[in-house]
């Protein structure tokens, strides 16, 4: 069964989502890039910034998810959005973008492509000489938020149902700096634990329930997922206990920002 994404579900932490992004883009070292494609863009609040910040380029942003470039179309202004899977993406054939593009940027999405390590090589070839590959992945996946999820959807009567539904991965900052290494990339690659304090009724459990544990959410019948998702935030809140100041989520993240074509 194909998942479905929820803007509004996903933009209910908006401004801690937010901040990888600018992290990512304060490190992408492009002047005056005529071409810019965010691969993975949701609901566009953050390619919005890329318009923002080179005014004068072509930036297109492009999701597998109708839901998010519906959103992303209504809000956005001075960009293009479409419906694409970046997996048959290519610049000659999308948007208005023509050849290489020279600002290429993936934000938390490259997590949810098997193998996407493999994927690398065709996105270098997207990016013209000199351009810049930046994207950013999560790498928290032995934190509670999904290891609960996994170990209750490996129990009945949930496995049948469960079993096989996409789950995100990714790799070390080192991993991704020797593949693009050897495509001729100069690599900035570095991670970063952030600390999000979160408000609000069983805030971890909104977190995930619009990114991470989604899939597995969608996949159960609706006679089984009210009671998984009340086992899953009880042991959510158990994990991450409220303070007087909101609950912690500690969320470590991996980011890589490439230049083609300027290995040294």
């Amino acid at each position: 069964m194909a998942h479905t994404w929820d803007p509004e579900r996903y933009l209910a932490f908006a401004d801690e989502r937010s901040r990888p992004f600018v992290d990512l883009l304060a490190r992408v070292g492009a002047a005056a890039p005529r071409t810019v494609v965010d691969l993975g863009c949701g609901p566009g609040n953050l390619t919005a910034l890329l318009a923002d910040r080179w005014p004068d380029a072509e930036v297109l942003g492009l999701d597998s998810s109708p839901e998010m470039v519906e959103r992303a179309r209504a809000t956005a202004e001075g960009v293009t959005f479409e419906v694409a899977d970046l997996r048959d993406w290519a610049p000659l054939s999308t948007g208005p973008t023509t050849g290489a593009v020279d600002v290429l940027v993936s934000n938390a999405t490259l997590q949810w492509v098997p193998d996407h390590l493999d994927l690398l090589p065709r996105l270098v070839d997207a990016v013209a000489p000199g351009g810049w590959l930046g994207f950013q992945v999560p790498a928290n996946f032995d934190e509670p938020s999904h290891t609960i999820r996994t170990e209750l959807a490996a129990e009945e009567p949930y496995l049948a149902h469960t079993e096989g539904v996409a789950v995100p991965s990714s790799h070390d900052p080192g991993t991704y700096l020797e593949v693009l290494a050897e495509l001729g990339c100069r690599v900035d690659a570095w991670e970063t634990t952030y600390l999000h304090v979160l408000t609000g009724p069983d805030p971890v459990f909104t977190w995930v329930s619009g990114t991470g544990a989604r899939p597995t959410l969608q996949a159960l019948p609706d006679d089984l997922r009210p009671e998984f998702e009340a086992e899953f935030r009880e042991r959510l809140a158990a994990a991450y206990p409220e303070h007087p100041y909101g609950v912690v989520l500690p969320f470590r993240r991996v980011f890589v920002v490439a230049r083609v074509g300027a290995a040294s």
